[in-house]
């Protein structure tokens, strides 16, 4: 079978939304530690992973011989009906982990369950369906997050459930705020912050949520501190704060090992996904006790938490911890960070360089301007893929260059793949 066969058949019963990486797109049918192969038999180093998700590589054998030690006993799938050893464990971990004093933890399958769970407590704890969230942000693909995305490129439907006002993000680049240096653009918020309250709700409201680096819209960030002032602007009101740190967690930001830290606060509720089953399906909620246990009727989740998943996660909490994969990538983090900004310091289609640890992204605009320059952006992404290395693509306006690689990549092939996308810049620019 060609990769043009099974592209037909793939256009032929899927639906057209969901979009293909590059003009021939890839079948990736094999993958060990940062590297994958493709049908053709080619590898490339992956500087993706899955979306931020292949957190400690392909094939890593202790995540494989725990997979398969849970498959030995026959038993993949017995629902949150039972007691289930592996997801108890987990829950202990990270519940110690998250810094939430008297945490619970609800699993699920997917970063959007896990933020959907996060909204459902939150509107039930303060009886409130009114939601501040983040301008540019990205929450899921579900009715209510969807609500709560600020991008309109993921946002599939003018219908909302919540009732939703929204901030400014704080970031350096564009909008009204980024005129203003970090310090004054931490005040700036709060002042917005403020005025939303006073002016686009009913006073009561149930939570805000943002990411404290947005992925879907470009590794965006506002400066250290700003979820410390937002919170204590919630605290006078009593509203919840919620950390989506479904791609900033488990260490990946290098000098924290949640996202929130950098901020010097606890939010009430934080949400978890992708890296910790390093491809299995696994997400999921921590809240404070009295704020998790807000949901006035029986729920579950039939799959969420399940025996593989958790024995899956288990291995994955704990490869991380013992090898300390949040020290190497704000180690080889450093490497890609400093060697791009080096690299495209005089490049005038390259408006920002930034986020942290192995969470980094690269921004192309027009020479001169804040203007998107998304055709760059595609030349840059193809001629990646053409030197050997996968990365993403993002942003409100599709033109950053996105890379969250393993959090075990080496310092030799951070520098591999740092001089691959320098070679992508600098000819898809001459282009």
């Amino acid at each position: 079978m060609t990769s043009d066969d099974l592209l037909a058949r793939h256009r032929a019963v899927l639906p057209s939304w969901m979009p293909l990486y590059y003009a021939e797109p890839l079948e990736l049918v094999a993958g060990s530690g940062r590297r994958v192969t493709d049908a053709a038999g080619r590898t490339y180093l992956d500087f993706f992973g899955g979306v931020l998700t292949t957190m400690v590589g392909h094939d890593i054998p202790e995540i494989r011989e725990a997979v398969e030690r849970q498959l030995r006993t026959g038993l993949v799938h017995t629902s949150t009906l039972y007691l289930i050893r592996q997801q108890v464990e987990l829950a202990e971990k990270i519940a110690r982990l998250s810094g939430i004093p008297d945490a619970r933890v609800f699993f699920t399958n997917s970063g959007t369950e896990a933020n959907e769970a996060a909204l459902l407590v939150a509107t039930n704890h303060r009886r409130s369906h009114q939601i501040l969230a983040v301008r540019n942000s990205y929450h899921g693909r579900s009715y209510a997050t969807m609500g709560v995305t600020g991008n309109r490129g993921w946002s599939a439907s003018a219908l909302n459930p919540l009732q939703v006002a929204w901030l400014h993000s704080g970031e350096r680049l564009r909008g009204l705020l980024a005129r203003l240096d970090a310090a004054d653009r931490v005040d700036a918020a709060v002042e917005d912050l403020r005025e939303v309250l006073a002016t686009q709700t009913a006073g009561d409201v149930a939570c805000l949520i943002a990411e404290p680096v947005q992925g879907v819209g470009g590794f965006v960030h506002g400066p250290d501190g700003l979820f410390a002032a937002w919170k204590k602007v919630l605290d006078e009101h009593g509203i919840l704060l919620i950390s989506d740190e479904v791609q900033t967690g488990w260490g990946r930001t290098g000098e924290h090992f949640w996202g929130y830290q950098a901020h010097g606060v606890t939010p009430d509720l934080l949400t978890f996904a992708k890296g910790i089953g390093n491809g299995f399906a696994l997400a999921g909620v921590v809240g404070r006790a009295e704020v998790l246990e807000s949901v006035p009727a029986i729920s579950f989740s039939t799959f969420g938490g399940n025996p593989v998943s958790t024995a899956a996660g288990n291995a994955v909490l704990d490869y991380l911890l013992d090898h300390d994969l949040q020290a190497n990538a704000a180690r080889v983090g450093a490497i890609l960070g400093d060697g791009l900004r080096a690299a495209t310091a005089g490049l005038d289609q390259v408006a920002e360089v930034r986020g942290k640890g192995l969470m980094l992204a690269v921004e192309f605009v027009h020479p001169g301007t804040v203007e998107s320059d998304a055709a760059l952006t595609t030349r840059v992404f193809e001629a990646c893929r053409a030197g050997g290395l996968l990365v993403g693509k993002g942003g409100l306006y599709g033109n950053v260059i996105r890379m969250g690689p393993p959090l075990t990549l080496t310092e030799d092939e951070a520098r591999e793949g740092l001089a691959i996308l320098v070679e992508a810049v600098h000819s898809a620019i001459g282009g």
